[in-house]
Order: C-alpha cells, then sequence, then structure tokens
C-alpha cells in the first residue's frame, strides 16, 4: 500500500513537470513569431496594490489563460490590475533579442518586467515618444542571457476593455509584418478619406443634409478607428495623451450619433416610420451623451455605455431599413446590405468588448472589415438616390410643361437654380484655383527639399553654392564646402535593417543643422553622402574648427527606435576664394579631400590642398 502512495505521489509530481515545460515558450532557429496568448498565466489583483516581487511570491496563485491559438486574452471592462507571466526557454543557436508585441492600442497602462530586470512603462496616458519602440502598438524589446532562459512579468489596467493580444516577434519578421499592416491600414483611411471628400462635394451641390451627416460620420469614424489602431497616438496627437485617452470612446461615440442622423434623413422615418423615428431619436441622444460622458463620468461607464448603445442601434437600423424595403423605397435595399456590414462589424466589437466573444481576427477587425463594406454599398445607395432626384425634376419639369403660364414659371425658376449653380460652381473653382497654387507652392518646396531628411537636394545645393561664390567674388570673401560621408552606413543598413538606417540619416541632418549658422547650407545629395557651404568663412582655421565640430558631434552615441548606434563621418573641405573655380570644380576638390580622410583611417576630415 505503502508502495502505490509513493507511485501515486512522483506521478502527480511528473504531471506537473509537464505542465510547467508545456507552459514554457520554446524558441528556436527557426521560430519567426510565437502567439503566447495560450501559455500566458494570470493573476487579478483586483485592490491594485500588488508588486512585482507580491506576484511572484504568489506565483501559485496564477491559472492560464485559457485562450485558443487564434484567440487573444480579453477581461472584458474590469476595474482591477491583471499580471501576465511569461516563461521563456531559447535553444543555444536561436537568437536572443526579441520584440513583445501588445497589440491594443488603447490599453491604458502597461507595465513590462524583462528576463534582465528592465522595468518600462507604456500606454496610451502617457506621450507617445515615451514608448520604448515607437509604433503604434506597445512594443518592449526583450534581451535573453545566454542561458536562454527567462521570465515576462506584464502588469496591464485600463478602463476601456482589457483585451490583450500578445505576440513575441523576431526583429526582422515584426518589421516586415508592420511595414504590410502600416500599408493595409493606409488604403483603408485613404478609401475613407476619398469618400469623405467625395460626398462632401456632392452636398456643396446639392445642399443635401444626408451627404453633410454621411460626411460627418466617416470622420467620426476616423476618429475612432485611428484610436483603436494606434495611428491617431502616433502621427495625429502624439503629444497630446489626453485625448489620445478618450479619442476611442469619443470618435465611436459620435460616429453612432452622426450615423443615427444619416439613417433617420436617409429613410426618412420622421414620416415613413414615426415609431421607430422616436427610438433613432433617442440612440442619436445617448450617443451624444456617450461622447462628452468620459467628461463628465469615469472613462468605463462612457465606454460600456458606447458598446451597448452601438448594438442596440444596430437592431434598429436593420429594422427600420428593412420596414423601408418592404414599403419599396428606393434606396433602402442597398442601405440594409451597407448598413447590416457594418452593424454586425459594431455588434461583434461590441460584444467582443463585453468579453461575450473571444478576440479573434475577425471580431478584433470586425468594424474596419464591415466599414469598408459599408462605405462602398452606401456610396451606390447614395448614388441611387441622386438618380431618384433626377428623376422626381424630370417628372415636375415634364408637368410643368402642361400649361403656357406653368411653362414660364419653370423657366423662371430654372433661370434662377442656374444663376445659383454657377454662383456656386464658380466659387468651388476659385476654392480648386486656390488649392492648385497651394500645391504649386508645394510642389516647388518638394522639388527642392530631399524627401527622407527635409534637406535641400542637389538642386538647391547646386543654386546656394553658386550664390554664395558669386558673392564672395564681389565682396572678396571666402566660402568653405564640405563634403560629407558617413562611415560603414551600409554595415548599418545590412545588420539593423533600411527602417533603421533611414533614422540615422534623419538623425545625422538634425546634428548638421544644429551645428551650422542659419545662412548656411546643409544638403543631402547621395544615399549617405551630405554637403555643407558655410558663407562669408574668414579662413581655412574657420572651415578646420567647423569639420571637427561635425566630426564630433556626429561621433556622439544616438538612439534610434530604442536601439544605440554610434556612427563617424569623414570629412572633406574646399576653399573658395575668387577667381573662375566652378562649383563642380570645388564639390570635386572637396570630394578628393573627403577621401583622403577616408584613407587616413576615417572619422577624421581633409583640407583639400591642390
Amino acid at each position: 500500500m505503502p508502495r502505490i502512495v509513493v507511485l501515486i505521489f512522483l506521478l502527480f509530481c511528473l504531471s506537473g513537470q509537464v505542465g510547467i515545460s508545456a507552459a514554457t515558450v520554446r524558441l528556436t532557429q527557426q521560430t519567426q513569431s510565437v502567439q503566447l496568448a495560450p501559455r500566458i498565466s494570470v493573476l487579478e489583483d483586483a485592490a491594485g496594490t500588488l508588486t512585482l516581487a507580491d506576484v511572484q511570491r504568489r506565483a501559485a496563485e496564477f491559472r492560464p489563460s485559457g485562450v485558443r491559438d487564434d484567440a487573444a486574452i480579453n477581461f472584458g471592462y474590469s476595474s482591477s490590475a491583471w499580471w501576465l507571466h511569461i516563461d521563456l526557454a531559447a535553444d543555444p543557436e536561436a537568437v536572443r533579442d526579441w520584440l513583445l508585441d501588445v497589440a491594443f492600442p488603447t490599453l491604458d497602462n502597461i507595465e513590462y518586467f524583462g528576463p534582465g530586470g528592465e522595468h518600462r512603462v507604456a500606454g496610451d496616458r502617457l506621450p507617445f515618444a515615451a514608448r520604448p519602440l515607437l509604433h503604434r502598438n506597445f512594443v518592449f524589446p526583450v534581451r535573453l542571457d545566454e542561458s536562454g532562459v527567462g521570465a515576462i512579468w506584464l502588469r496591464v489596467v485600463s478602463e476601456g476593455t482589457l483585451t490583450i493580444p500578445v505576440r513575441l516577434w523576431r526583429h526582422e519578421a515584426f518589421w516586415q509584418e508592420s511595414l504590410a499592416s502600416y500599408a493595409m491600414l493606409a488604403v483603408y483611411f485613404g478609401m475613407l478619406l476619398a469618400l469623405a471628400v467625395y460626398n462632401l462635394l456632392l452636398w456643396f451641390t446639392l445642399r443635401d443634409y444626408n451627404y453633410l451627416s454621411y460626411v460627418l460620420f466617416a470622420i467620426s469614424m476616423a476618429i475612432g478607428q485611428l484610436s483603436l489602431n494606434g495611428l491617431g497616438n502616433q502621427f495625429l496627437w502624439p503629444d497630446w495623451p489626453v485625448w489620445g485617452n478618450l479619442a476611442f470612446s469619443t470618435g465611436f461615440a459620435a460616429t453612432g450619433f452622426f450615423g443615427a442622423l444619416f439613417t433617420r434623413g436617409f429613410l426618412e422615418t420622421r414620416r415613413n416610420l414615426p415609431r421607430l423615428d422616436g427610438a433613432i431619436l433617442g440612440l442619436a441622444g445617448l450617443f451624444a451623451l456617450c461622447a462628452v460622458a468620459p467628461l463628465l463620468a469615469p472613462y468605463r461607464l462612457a465606454a460600456i455605455m458606447t458598446s451597448l448603445t452601438g448594438v442596440s442601434f444596430a437592431l434598429i437600423a436593420v429594422l427600420a431599413g428593412i420596414r423601408c424595403w418592404r414599403a419599396g423605397q428606393a434606396g433602402a435595399r442597398v442601405f440594409i446590405l451597407a448598413w447590416t456590414a457594418l452593424l454586425l462589424g459594431v455588434v461583434v466589437v461590441g460584444l467582443r468588448n463585453l468579453d461575450l466573444l473571444p478576440t479573434t481576427f475577425l471580431s478584433f477587425y470586425a468594424i474596419q472589415i464591415g466599414s469598408a463594406v459599408e462605405m462602398v454599398l452606401l456610396s451606390f445607395a447614395l448614388a441611387e438616390r441622386i438618380n431618384d432626384l433626377q428623376r422626381e425634376k424630370d417628372i415636375a419639369r415634364g408637368e410643368a410643361i402642361t400649361t403656357r403660364q406653368e411653362l414660364v414659371a419653370t423657366l423662371q425658376r430654372s433661370e434662377a437654380e442656374l444663376e445659383r449653380r454657377v454662383a456656386v460652381r464658380t466659387g468651388e473653382l476659385e476654392s480648386l484655383n486656390a488649392k492648385l497654387r497651394e500645391n504649386q507652392r508645394q510642389l516647388q518646396a518638394l522639388a527642392h527639399t530631399d524627401v527622407l531628411t527635409g534637406l535641400a537636394n542637389r538642386l538647391l545645393l547646386d543654386a546656394r553654392l553658386e550664390q554664395s561664390m558669386q558673392h564672395a567674388r564681389r565682396s572678396h570673401g571666402q566660402v568653405a564646402l564640405l563634403l560629407i560621408d558617413l562611415d560603414h552606413f551600409k554595415a548599418i543598413n545590412d545588420s539593423r535593417g533600411h527602417p533603421i538606417g533611414d533614422e540615422v540619416l534623419r538623425a545625422l541632418a538634425g546634428r548638421l543643422r544644429a551645428a551650422v549658422r542659419e545662412v548656411d547650407t546643409v544638403a543631402r545629395i547621395g544615399g549617405d553622402e551630405f554637403v555643407v557651404v558655410l558663407s562669408s568663412v574668414g579662413g581655412a582655421a574657420d572651415a578646420e574648427r567647423m569639420a571637427e565640430k561635425l566630426v564630433a558631434g556626429i561621433g556622439e552615441p544616438m538612439r534610434v527606435l530604442g536601439m544605440p548606434i554610434e556612427c563617424s563621418v569623414s570629412v572633406g573641405v574646399a576653399l573658395f576664394g575668387g577667381g573662375d573655380l566652378t562649383a563642380a570644380e570645388l564639390l570635386r576638390r572637396a570630394d578628393r579631400a573627403m577621401y583622403a580622410a577616408k584613407e587616413a583611417g576615417r572619422n577624421t576630415y581633409r583640407m583639400f590642398t591642390g
């Protein structure tokens, strides 16, 4: 009997060890990314007072997340702080540098505790520049030591829906996926902008407020989506975290408000469906209250109200569309198809926010998918409405011809309408001409500016250099031309990737601008070649001091996208003191001096001596 007890005890211990091993994330040489949610253990801190040391002592209380491989952790609207724990084990040949991606940009606060004791904080309540890695998601660098074994702890708190999609990436795979996702979102928002502008022009032409409601609906949708996808925090309001925290709930509440107004006007529910019209007006009022609620009440309450109101409005809007379709109202059929696509997405996201549906790719991007379909279909519905209005005008015009008196009145009305249209069109043309002039000005600026760094390009450099040399001839002054080449830049591109290389070039451009006077010219003439034109220098000593300053300043370490980078430059200096020397020959002299600096071991400068 004791032997059986011992055997059972050993089997129990063995099963416990197997469970621990299964929860550990194994990283191999072939691993590109790992969905961590199924392998994460979680602990709820209802009071929000536990520290890292506390939860490490209570490791036995952690429980599995219980999600599938294609899902994300979702705690719904929770006021607790949640701790997440991940164990990592890398094979000897596997890389040691990884990126932890928390792909839900509306989370308020995330504390990251890394394998090496690192502690980083991110969230949409902080300025965008405070993030460990400048990305629309919350991305944390993970560094494993030579043993390859380590643990990650996350503490997550948010007043909104607490969805936590977590994935571990290799650097190269992460940036490739990021480029694809940024491109997809650019297409989506480009389509949203195009449809909004198109319908705004229709509103200017027709003065039908349904088009204006649609435009405001599209703009509000864009605000909510920009917050949901993190692009707003990155590009539009990076230094306004208060608005970055509110934009998600307020943007989608405004979307519901203008969507209700559009539904009411397009289906003419006040005349056709008076009972449902009252419900739509009530929901519009609720949406308006939800939009301002974060200023007056807890954010969580506003977010829950927005989700519940969105689900309710989805049902009412589809019901109104079906009843108008059965009544034979023009455009109702396409309206139903369009709004069903969007509102199904709203329902799915609302249920996901309430933790009634799992967080998958479809439930996470349901609004984007539904709104994309809805935008296209609703454009057809609006076009059909234009055709109906045109047919109604034709019928009215035909009836007016029945009598001579009505014909005269119709002609007078047509003349007045034509004059109004001409005035409106003239105003539009004036506005377009103004925009064309502004575009021409911007194109001129772009033609003289390097796109990547914002510095002068070769065309502007040639003009500035020629101008400085002519002034030197008249005033008997001197001009110094410094040709700067970044040492080993190809190695940076090859080892760190082109995004890092581009950021290095931007940082180098900033240091060059900061080092020279406003009257001097800084230009980029090639991949990693820059030129500085110093006007009115006192002589070779001034030029040498500037060259020494640039070599020393650029040699200072820099951080690019959270990564330390060290650079050096080779500088060639050529002087112009008058005579028939051309700008091209002056540049060739600086180039020869620069190669002399390269041959001297780089990270230095040389003067052209003839």
